[in-house]
This record gives structure tokens, sequence and C-alpha cells, in this order.
């Protein structure tokens, strides 16, 4: 692409640095225009910093990485824009967008890392780093930058590297497209509902949402939008089981459909490409390429925590099914009516029936108690400042990428600035499915720059004045996901390749699953969950039988998420030369080679929809999750034998993990915290597993 670089300068938004506070990119001037030139430009540039570096005389630590960590701001600025945009209200001007620069980003990624000069001079520094005099945080910047650029392909021959950027490229093309799809056909199978009668058992403010959903689009009656995983929150109050049962069908099919957005193709050519990278690399498969530079080491380590779980998890599984069966016959026993075996589509209704017959809780009365506001400022922002001591101000001045995203500013305990903290929370058919953080800028002393986070979710939006009244599960993700943000705002490292967020990958969860705790600590609760229309506390009746009923229908979630996991290991660990016919028939057979195989408690992820692992960085890492929980369960338990919700705490937290990014060794890092190697023994008891 050709264009005016004086124009260029003058004109385009990402061109030089925002004047807003916080460097809050300036969404009043952004248009879909603006990224192609600013990504041409960006990557132009930053490749003749990178030449500048190669013309620099003898490699130093300061004119070759530091001189790296400075290079491509204005690439950087527009792809975290672009990123959040694509993810968070998307276009076909924007599906577009990501198509052309996804190949050519990989391209330009790989025109630095397998850059044979460029890496000589990092192979220099390396092998001399101990006698460079450089601070701790400078001397891992090295040894990570050589990890890095070796773990890219930095030393294979010339042919073979240029046989590696084919293979990068392609591929970032399909992750691109496998994701377009979901999108895609997530909208299509949004199911269309046009007699009022078939949503008996939702809300008032449930229906209102479905009928505000169908007119979005122009429709009659009622819209029940698909989510991006496998089932639905409808399902848990529906009593039409025809209904029901067209939701979870549809839910089980996105993009696994002889249509446009069959993800099929795309992803047998994404495991393809990628096993046959791997070989390039060194590796026999690309599981093993994934996790040499991740703190589980290999495969051997993920499949032995995972079979240490997975036994356990699929008995209470379907001990948990006998007690809904129970359920079932028993109703039809009361109604006259026929029973019938339970379901996919029926496990999250009967469940609560179960739950409600067990502990006498129903969680769906939770929802007057949890109203979006009243759990954003009175919990989850409450919690953070008493135990970090920050403090919110709702910036309204400030103008976000979507009228939908709100800005607040965050303030440190003596008043100093903090971060700019973005929340995105309803649900729009522009935006992916899930919940998820990034970052806008970037936490960096050496570039001066504070940290803008994103959180954004998928809460179905309530009609306008009405309120928006969360799930359990909505709640606990919200407090999860701000978990993310604290560790992006938090950071104080020097270089932005250790800011916020940039740990290990099966490490990055850790902060956020911490963070879950607090939704249920008696103080926080106690503040925030209160009836949005009396101003009544949450029972403490229903709080104590919650209690009691923690590790309660924990079987079938875990069950379903190991699934997944193995699904991801068992496409990854495929070798260059294997060959499937039938994703369908694949996946049944990795499932059911774990044990794991039971109909009513599919998969969190079938094959198709799993952006996580192919089309976002979690390829043969979704078992991340549960080995950070490995480390959370242990980390709460720290939290509750010395005293909780403290000051002193939430600073430990804070000095130790949070604020140090990458620039120390995960592992490390939550030795430093807890002061001692973490035990899985609290993961299992919460669970219900040990």
């Amino acid at each position: 692409m050709t264009f005016n670089a004086e124009e260029f300068e003058l004109t385009n938004p990402f061109a030089k640095v925002s004047e807003l506070p916080y460097e809050l990119p300036d969404f009043t001037r952004i248009r879909d225009e603006h990224y192609l030139p600013a990504f041409y430009a960006g990557c132009a540039e930053q490749l003749a910093e990178v030449d500048a570096i190669l013309e620099a005389g003898e490699p130093t630590f300061e004119n070759t990485i530091v001189a790296l960590e400075r290079s491509g701001r204005t690439l950087s600025r527009m792809l975290n824009v672009f990123y959040n945009k694509s993810s968070a209200d998307t276009s076909k001007v924007i599906d577009d967008i990501e198509a052309e620069i996804a190949p050519k980003l990989a391209a330009h990624t790989d025109a630095i890392r397998l850059n044979g000069d460029l890496f000589a001079r990092i192979e220099a520094l390396h092998a001399k780093k101990d006698v460079l005099g450089l601070d701790d945080e400078s001397a891992w910047l090295v040894e990570r930058y050589y990890r890095d650029f070796v773990h890219a392909g930095a030393k294979l021959s010339i042919e073979t590297r240029e046989e590696l950027k084919k293979y990068n490229e392609k591929l970032s093309e399909l992750e691109a497209k496998f994701g377009t799809n979901i999108l895609a056909d997530q909208n299509d199978l949004a199911v269309h509902v046009t007699d009022l009668a078939e949503l008996a058992g939702l809300s008032d403010n449930e229906i209102a949402a479905a009928k505000a959903s169908a007119e979005a689009r122009g429709l009659d009656g009622w819209l029940i939008d698909m989510v991006n995983y496998t089932g639905n929150p409808a399902l848990a109050s529906l009593t039409n089981r025809e209904l029901r049962e067209k939701i979870m069908r549809n839910t089980l099919i996105k993009g696994a459909r002889d249509n446009a957005n069959d993800n099929r193709p795309v992803l047998l050519e994404i495991v393809r490409l990628r096993a046959e990278r791997a070989v390039l690399l060194g590796h026999p498969n690309h599981a093993s390429y994934v996790l040499e530079e991740q703190t589980a080491g290999n495969t051997a380590n993920v499949h032995a925590m995972l079979r240490k779980i997975a036994p356990a998890a699929i008995r209470n599984a379907r001990a948990e099914a006998s007690d809904i069966q129970a359920a079932i016959d028993a109703e039809a026993q009361t109604s006259g009516g026929d029973s019938f075996e339970v379901a996919s589509w029926d496990w999250d209704l009967y469940t609560e029936r179960v739950r409600q017959a067990k502990y006498n809780i129903d969680t769906s009365l939770f929802k007057p108690y949890f109203e979006l506001e009243r759990v954003l400022w009175d919990g989850v922002f409450w919690a953070a400042s008493r135990l970090f001591g920050i403090r919110f101000v709702e910036r309204k001045d400030l103008v976000a990428y979507h009228p939908e995203a709100r800005v607040f500013e965050v303030f440190n305990e003596d008043g100093s600035q903090l971060a700019l903290f973005i929340g995105d929370f309803f649900t729009r058919d522009s935006k992916r499915g899930g919940a998820w953080m990034n970052n806008l800028v970037d936490q960096s002393t050496l570039l001066g720059q504070k940290p803008v986070v994103v959180n954004n979710l998928n809460i179905p939006k309530p009609p306008a004045g009405e309120p928006a009244l969360l799930t359990f599960d909505e709640t606990s993700t919200l407090f999860h996901e701000f978990g993310h943000a604290l560790h992006g705002m938090f950071s104080n490292v020097t270089y932005p390749r250790f800011s916020g967020t940039w740990v290990h990958r099966d490490f990055v969860e850790f902060p956020s699953q911490v963070n879950e705790m607090w939704m249920l600590w008696p103080e926080v609760l106690a503040n925030y969950a209160k009836h949005y229309q009396t101003g009544e506390s949450l029972p403490q009746e229903w709080v104590d039988n919650l209690k009691r009923a923690e590790t309660f229908n924990q079987g079938q979630e875990t069950t379903a998420y190991l699934a997944a996991s193995v699904l991801d290991l068992a496409w990854h660990e495929l070798s260059a030369e294997a060959q499937v016919d039938s994703v369908e028939e694949f996946e049944a057979r990795a499932i059911a080679d774990y044990g794991l195989a039971y109909s009513p408690t599919p998969t969190r992820y079938r094959s198709t929809y799993f952006s996580h692992i192919f089309a976002g960085g979690y390829s043969a890492g979704y078992y991340g999750y549960i080995w950070s929980e490995v480390l959370d369960a242990d980390s709460v338990e720290w939290f509750k034998n010395n005293g909780g919700l403290k000051r002193e705490n939430g600073e430990r937290f804070r000095r130790e993990l949070l604020s140090r990014g990458g620039s120390v060794d995960s592992m490390q890092l939550f030795r430093n915290f807890r002061g001692q190697d973490a035990s899985i023994e609290p993961l299992l008891k919460r669970r219900g597993l040990n």
C-alpha cells in the first residue's frame, strides 16, 4: 500500500502519541480508514529502526536490546486499538482489514525475529550478560530476548527460515478466518422465538433483553443470542424442553455446518500447518513446541496433572447426573407426565432444582441482588480499594471506542495517578463471545507510559431504563476479568516486553482466579449484594447454604473443562504425517480415550468454536486455567490464613507479584509471594475431588 508520508503525519491519529490523559487513543478522531495506513507506516518505521540497530556498531545493551524495546511505537499504538476493535466492535470493513494485515503482521514479525544479523547481536550480548553490569530486570530482558528469538526459529538455516515465514503467514491468515467464522455463525444460530409462552421460566428482565435483541435485528418476537462456549445462560431457567434442546443443538454446531462459516477445513489446515512448522523448529509436534516456553515444560507434566483429576471429575459428574435424573423422575410422577433421560440441555435447569432441594439454594433468585452498578462499584471496585488502597472515578469526559464502553480513572492511595480502566460489559452482534482483558496502552517506565486497560464481558443488555441484573456466573466473571485488569494496572516495570500480563501463558490466569475469591468474601458480599428495589441484603441463610454447596456441580464443570483441555492437547500432539478425516470423530475419540465422554456434560468448547486455541493465544495451552488454579487455590488458602481482605496482604500481593509483570520468571514470582511451591491439595478440596 502506498501513502503520502506527510499527509499521514498530519491527518492520521496513530502518527503521534495521543495527548489525552494516559495517552488514551483519541477515539473521536480514529476512523476505519486510518488503520491500514498506520499499519504499513508502523511496519516501515520499525524495520527502519531495526536497520539503525544493525548499523550501530559493537552491540551493547542500550543500542540493541533497549533500542528494540523502543522500536515499533506507531505499530503498537495501531495494533492495540485495532485488535480491541476487531474483538469488541467488528464490522465487514474491520474483518477485511484483519484478513489483510494478519499474514503481513506475521511476515513483519518474522522479518525481525528471523533476522540473522539482529540475532547475532542478541546472541553476543546473551553470551556475556553476566558481565554487563545489568540490574536483574535488564539481565532477564536479555535472557528473554534470546529465548524469544531462538523459539521463533532464529537459529535455523536461511532456507528453513524462509520456509518458516510462509507457514507463519498462512497460519495467521487462517486463525483470523477462524475467529471471523465463529462470530458470523454465532449470530446466524441465534434462536428466534415468536411465542411468548415458550419463554416460560425466564425473568421479566431476561425476556425484555431477548425482545431488545430481536428488535436490534428488525425481528418480531424474541431472540436468544448464542454464546461462544457450549450452552447458554437461558438453559438454567427455560422450562420448555424443546426450546432448550434447540438452543443446545445450535450451540454445538457453531462453525460445523456446510456453509461459508464452516470451520472444519480451517482448523484441519491450522493443525496440519502447526504440526509441520513444529518439525521445522525441531519438535515432534506443536504442543511440544509451545510447552517448551511455558511453566509446565512439557506435555507429560500436563497430562500427569489432568489424569490425576479426570477420574474423580467424571465420577462426580455421573453422581450429579443421578441426582438430576431422580429429580426428573420425581417431577414426572408428581405431574403425571412422562419422564425422560437427562440430556445436556436439561442439566442447568435441573441442577438448579437439585441445588434447591439439597441446599435450599436457587441461584436464579440471586439476580435481583447482583445489579451491575452495585456489583461494580460496591463489589469489584470496593474490594480492590480495601485490599490495595486504590480509588476509582468515572471519567465521562473521556471517549472510548464504543458508546457502551465506560472510562474510569484509577488512583493510588496517596492520590497519584495509576491507570485508566475501560469497562465494556454488554453483548452485541459486533462483539465476539466470552470475556477478556486487553491493553490499549502498555505500562513502561522506559517509555513513560501508564496503563490503559480494557475489560470486555457479554452481559445481555437490558432495555433502556431497566437495571442489568447479573447471573451468579456473570458476577464471578466480572470479578475474574477485573483480576486481569489489576495485573495490567499494577504493572510497574521498565520494559514494555514485561508489562502487566506479559507472563507465561499458563500463569496468566492465576491473578484473575485469585480475584474471584472476593465475590463471596463476607465483607465484600455484604457491601454489594443488595436487592436493587428494596435495598435488602442477600439473606444470610442463602449465603450459608451457598458455602455448604461450594463443591456442588463441580464434577460436571470440571469434566467439561478437562474435555476441552484434552481436546486442545490431542489436536496439537498430532504429528505432521497424521491424517484426520473427520473432525467430529477425532474429537469424540480424544475425549473418550481420556475417559471423559459423557453426553450430558459435553466439552466446554467443541473444536469448531474453540477460539482460544484456533483464533487466540491458547493453542496447546488451554490446560493453563486449571494449571493456574493450583496456584490460585493455594494462594486463597494463604489469604484466608493471613486475615483475608487486609491492606498488608494486598500490598504483598501487589509488590511481589502483580506489579512485576514478566520481569521475573513466573514460578519464581509465585514463590516470592507464597514463600513456597504450590500444593495441588487445595484445588482438589475446592472442587470436591479429594
